[in-house]
């Protein structure tokens, strides 16, 4: 019974890791596109600005 009880801990052990490398690359891809979208925010924004003559961001400059 003991080999058997571990055995079932030591999938548990292995079902944790991969649920947990699975976060961090989750994390991580979720880091990478949330600077992108705000790379593109800004971006957008800049243009947005110039084309209005409006400084929308409250920056105190346009563009």
């Amino acid at each position: 019974m003991g080999l058997f009880w571990n055995l079932i801990q030591q999938s548990q052990i292995q079902d944790h890791k991969y649920k947990a490398d699975t976060l961090e690359v989750r994390v991580r891809n979720l880091e990478w596109e949330l600077a992108n979208t705000r790379e593109l925010l800004i971006k957008t924004l800049k243009i947005l600005e110039e084309q209005s003559g409006k400084d929308i961001n409250g920056d105190g400059k346009i563009g």
